[in-house]
């Protein structure tokens, strides 16, 4: 049974926003939501965009089912304490509805410009690896007893960790609850399972969801001008096509979608999908 999560990048969106199109996703089946975590929105600086932790509080405490999470949280932006003791603390405020969703981060150009890494490929993902095993520590279950911080999670936490580069697959093997496939990878799917370990698998994926009464034209049309860089990582169609489409991406062995809705995600969008996409499957 398949997992769908709304991926909502916190950008271009005010607050109330984002809590519109979550209570949205609640409400019309979605298992989750997702934000995304950059200091400034990627390809477009002077675009406002809400810092991601605090984007996840503001939504836990604005629902009652949803899961939380980010595809993902930035290495670098958070010393490893801090983030052990803040990601416990939403896990627990949410009622265990946190997951985390950690990357070494995907734009070096952003963390020189605030000063937070001049570190490269190789080194971010080997800091990652550091910071994964020290939450392991600071939660009680690593190896060092001397750092624990208290409390510690009442329930585990899950890791989310994406990428495809050998050295991340290690470390999705090693720490990793989730692995996520970005969404211009989607068609390597099959290639990938054999390096994930016991992970399980996600799938980010673009939708241009042809609504009923919408012409297909247009939408796939500007589907594709906003987002076809993003090549197989954009799916366009309406219910029925989508339906068939993850269905296919079910039987390679996804067991969960993080939808990106190529209109932006207004709360008709949400709630159309959910009733005709995800209603669809068994739940």
């Amino acid at each position: 049974m398949a997992e769908w999560f709304l991926y909502l990048p916190q950008s271009r969106l005010g607050i109330t926003d984002l809590v519109d199109r979550s209570q949205a996703a609640e409400a019309s089946g979605f298992d989750g939501v997702a934000f995304l975590d950059h200091v400034e929105t990627p390809m477009a600086p002077d675009v406002a965009i809400w810092e991601a932790m605090t984007v996840a509080t503001w939504i836990a405490a604005h629902t009652r089912r949803v899961t939380l999470g980010h595809l993902v949280l930035c290495d670098s932006f958070r010393q490893p304490a801090v983030l052990a003791k803040q990601a416990v603390t939403l896990a627990e405020a949410s009622g265990g509805r946190f997951e985390l969703g950690l990357g070494s981060g995907s734009m070096p150009d952003e963390l020189a410009r605030f000063d937070l890494s001049t570190a490269g490929p190789v080194a971010r993902i080997e800091a990652l690896g550091e910071t994964l095993a020290m939450l392991k520590d600071y939660w009680g279950t690593g190896q060092n007893r001397d750092v624990v911080q208290a409390p510690t999670p009442a329930q585990p936490i899950p890791i989310v960790l994406g990428g495809t580069g050998d050295r991340m697959l290690k470390l999705v093997r090693e720490h990793a609850d989730w692995w996520n496939l970005p969404a211009t990878k989607v068609d390597k799917l099959q290639e990938y399972l054999p390096s994930i370990g016991s992970a399980r698998v996600s799938v980010q994926q673009m939708v241009g969801f042809v609504r009923e009464g919408d012409d297909p034209h247009a939408i796939v049309d500007k589907s594709r001008r906003r987002f076809g860089h993003l090549g197989p990582g954009l799916a366009c169609g309406d219910a029925g096509e989508l339906i068939e489409y993850f269905a296919g991406l079910e039987q390679l062995g996804a067991e969960r979608f993080y939808v990106w809705f190529a209109d932006f995600a207004p709360v008709d969008s949400i709630a159309e999908f959910g009733e005709s996409v995800i209603a669809a499957y068994p739940r």
